[in-house]
């Protein structure tokens, strides 16, 4: 990709939408180098909850062949070996930051769909008039400059093309981290096309990208030159609309807010064994809060709860126990104290003494709009209304001062059970006692 060329001087067919994918390059890591500027350049691995295995790696680490999701233990040599710098994760700070890039990308166009943590689409159809590398490019220096997060911005006439443009943008230095491919030539598309394996195409999986191998589809050109109704009756639907994606065609429209999902979920390992009936009861407790403040946090209601507790898989010689139980409530509620009276009935039902536990989980499925709920013969009015300001002002107070700044007795105090966290930074812009000082 290093040798692209942009000579050619004939011009694409008319494109009806200019979408662009702001990405932010390597984001855990670029998180953590905001606040410690020394760290530019170094290498550096993030690792999973309870330091298990590595889940985002600086540009270096990608150079020395470390792949993504390995676990910690089978690198850990060559990480003492290359001095690589390693960080257990720190969501809290991930999430803030991230909200803080999608807010500024939300400054230049009406029409965003966040598509992650770290990538936002955003419609550029009305902007023609401008040059919209130079748009970019604005992008990327205003994000950098309040945010101190890199990031490359790919243009093209579909999402499908905004997502390979992006890729081009941080795979090629000739484009200086903007890609518009609305701008490019279709010769020239057609050579950087075959030069780009058909994995990188959003949507193709190493299974789909094998069973296109087969027939002889390896690059992103291949691809483009397939026939759509073919592989349509040969993979699926999406597989059709991918194809004409690349050719330029506006099937996959953005979506402005993410829609509710349909199942919650909050489980983690835990950082030593557990055994007591009692420390399982904190730490399904403390995920039951968490589960229950997103369930808020998108409008929604459930009735139904999954829980399971269950032990190491990988120690064969220890018995092996994984149970679960699904809870019906009596009518639907977001409210953290019914849900926590309703799991530890359940943890109850399944706890059986002499085993070591190694992980939990707290699972909500079923989920129902907020103001869809059926609502029960019995219900009280006046309990719901107070139900729904208790839960009203713990979630402000804890988002205004800091997550757990409210919480509820049963997660415990010393929580010798939670998962490691060993290298763990700092929460730089959360927490008050936290913020970085900076001397003069």
């Amino acid at each position: 990709m290093g040798g692209c060329s942009l000579g050619d001087s004939q011009v694409m067919a008319v494109v009806n939408r200019s979408i662009a994918l702001i990405d932010c390059n390597n984001f855990y890591v670029s998180c953590e180098r905001v606040f410690d500027p020394s760290l530019k350049r170094k290498p550096i691995i993030i690792l999973s909850n309870n330091d298990g295995c590595v889940i985002a790696r600086s540009q270096e680490v990608k150079d020395f062949g470390i792949k993504m999701g390995v676990p910690w233990f089978k690198v850990q040599k060559l990480a003492r070996y290359y001095k690589i710098i390693v960080f257990s994760s720190n969501y809290t700070l991930y999430a803030d930051m991230s909200n803080r890039v999608m807010k500024i990308i939300s400054e230049f166009a009406s029409n965003q769909e966040v598509y992650s943590i770290d990538e936002s689409f955003l419609d550029l159809t009305g902007f023609n008039h401008l040059n919209l590398t130079d748009y970019s490019q604005n992008i990327r220096s205003t994000v950098n400059r309040l945010v101190g997060m890199p990031v490359c911005v790919g243009v093209g006439s579909s999402k499908t093309l905004a997502k390979l443009a992006n890729h081009i943008a941080k795979k090629c230095s000739l484009f200086d981290g903007v890609c518009n491919l609305n701008e490019i030539t279709r010769n020239t598309l057609d050579v950087l096309f075959s030069e780009i394996k058909v994995g990188e195409v959003w949507g193709v999986g190493r299974r789909t990208e094998e069973k296109l191998a087969k027939l002889g589809v390896t690059t992103v050109f291949d691809l483009k030159q397939s026939s759509p109704q073919a592989l349509r009756k040969q993979f699926s639907i999406l597989m059709e609309r991918t194809v004409r994606e690349l050719n330029g065609e506006f099937c996959i429209p953005l979506e402005k807010s993410n829609p509710p999902k349909k199942q919650l979920v909050c489980s983690r390992g835990f950082g030593n064994p557990v055994s007591s009936l009692s420390e399982l009861s904190e730490a399904i407790i403390m995920y039951t809060t968490r589960v229950a403040e997103k369930l808020r946090r998108q409008r929604s209601m459930t009735a139904t709860v999954y829980i399971f507790i269950q032990t190491n898989p990988f120690k064969k010689k220890d018995q092996q126990y994984n149970p679960g139980c699904l809870i019906h409530l009596a009518s639907p509620t977001n409210d953290t104290r019914i849900l926590i009276r309703a799991v530890l009935v359940g943890l109850k039902s399944i706890y059986k003494p002499g085993f070591k536990y190694k992980k939990a989980g707290v699972m909500l499925e079923g989920l129902l709009p907020f103001n869809q709920a059926q609502k029960s013969l019995f219900d009280d009015k006046g309990s719901q209304a107070y139900s729904e300001n208790l839960m009203q002002a713990i979630d402000t107070i804890n988002k205004t001062m800091g997550s757990g700044t409210i919480k509820f007795l049963g997660e415990g105090l010393e929580k010798q059970w939670e998962a490691k966290a060993e290298r763990k930074t700092r929460c730089y812009t959360t927490r008050i006692n936290e913020i970085p000082v900076a001397y003069c």
